[in-house]
């Protein structure tokens, strides 16, 4: 596809955020598009953002997860931007009403030490190079209609990204097999699934090794002090206001967001 089709539905999407406006499918508003458009595409709302002055925090994956894949019918993760304005502390109150969709993800945030090496990244790599790893609170949100999209919509939406929430524990990789670490997700206290760090491609490390050499031709690279989020334990789900949601992890804490 072309520059200006691309400018176009980057355009599209970027509109229905500022508005809280959901559109249809691009996929259907521009045919044609493939997966090397809809990653170009996610790069032009991000440099949108940046210029005016946000700066990108770290990256996360997407549909890593097969309950996440089987919810959103795609069979391959993705990959998405967080920005500096998607981070929201524990005691801030999110608005529901500022997203147009609020689903939240159970995830173990990675935050890096070193640079990740790319293209060839390891898990070995990712566990050399990562400094901690903490409980974090994904909401993901769609400018897409009702949810009703194909990878190629959600990867041109920056991956559904929408807002993140850290925990405030910092937990070193030492000792930790992070393929069988447990977690819950609970609203207003009441128990709405269980999951494990093992769900994500078996090994949460290795999302991160695949995001790592998946960016790479793009000219995307992982860096020292980024945060990366290697996709939900569990399946999403809706959030709305006047919920508390709280996650807690074996050995890594908890987290929790408000929603007004």
């Amino acid at each position: 596809m072309n520059a200006a089709a691309q400018a176009a539905a980057a355009g599209v999407l970027a509109r229905a955020e500022a508005g809280c406006l959901p559109v249809g499918r691009v996929s259907e508003q521009f045919p044609g598009l493939d997966v090397a458009d809809s990653y170009e595409i996610q790069l032009r709302n991000v440099r949108r953002r940046v210029d005016a002055g946000a700066v990108v925090r770290g990256h996360k994956v997407g549909l890593s997860s097969r309950a996440m894949q089987r919810m959103m019918n795609v069979n391959e993760p993705d990959y998405g931007h967080l920005l500096s304005d998607m981070f929201i502390s524990e005691n801030t109150p999110i608005r529901a009403d500022s997203l147009c969709a609020a689903r939240v993800e159970v995830e173990m945030a990675f935050v890096l030490r070193e640079p990740l090496p790319a293209p060839g990244c390891t898990v070995a790599d990712v566990l050399r190079c990562t400094d901690y790893v903490c409980p974090a609170l994904e909401i993901i949100d769609s400018r897409i209609r009702d949810w009703n999209l194909t990878l190629i919509d959600t990867i041109a939406d920056n991956a559904s990204s929408g807002l993140v929430v850290l925990g405030g524990r910092r937990t070193p990789l030492d000792g930790l097999d992070l393929r069988t670490i447990g977690a819950t997700l609970r609203f207003n206290n009441r128990l709405v699934a269980t999951g494990a760090t093992g769900a994500v491609l078996g090994n949460p490390a290795t999302a991160v090794a695949w995001l790592a050499n998946k960016v790479h031709p793009f000219g995307v690279r992982l860096e020292a002090g980024h945060v990366v989020l290697p996709g939900s334990c569990t399946r999403a789900y809706d959030v709305q206001g006047g919920q508390t949601v709280r996650a807690d992890f074996d050995r890594l804490g908890s987290v929790s967001a408000v929603f007004a």
